[in-house]
């Protein structure tokens, strides 16, 4: 595996899903979540006292794990082969984790949590999107 490619379409993956996320969750569904809660409370940040660090190295940790499993398996070169894989890998990621906590939590209901879901998969999607793109950088370089 090339560590350079890796790296590279890793943090563009990262930086891809913070700006996304940003705006799916952000903007777009926020409201949304917000009716669909479960019953814990205080549980969600306001935007002051977000650990941004955290959030950041989250996403770039995303974008990482994309691009090994493009680089390292799925040798994943171009924008549609990255979006319809990190579409599954982000629709099965988001399931995995979404049906657990449900199971577990009060943190969301059953409609949020398959909204959820669905919005893992778009979010795989465009991150998976990145990736891939990255990944054809250097092809066409060569």
């Amino acid at each position: 595996m090339n560590t350079q490619k890796f790296l590279v379409s890793g943090l563009v993956g990262g930086i891809v899903s913070f700006f996304a996320a940003y705006l799916i969750y952000g903007l777009v569904m926020m409201d949304f979540f917000t009716k669909n809660a479960g019953t814990a409370t205080g549980v969600m940040r306001g935007q002051t006292e977000m650990v941004w660090w955290a959030l950041i190295a989250g996403c770039i940790f995303m974008g990482l794990n994309f691009s090994y499993i493009f680089n390292r398996w799925a040798n994943i070169n171009t924008l549609a082969a990255g979006a319809s894989a990190g579409a599954v890998i982000g629709l099965l990621m988001t399931a995995g984790f979404d049906l657990i906590m449900y199971a577990n939590t009060n943190v969301s209901n059953l409609t949020g949590t398959v909204v959820d879901i669905l919005t893992g998969a778009i979010m795989g999607a465009i991150t998976g999107a990145a990736v891939g793109m990255a990944n054809g950088w250097s092809k066409k370089a060569a």
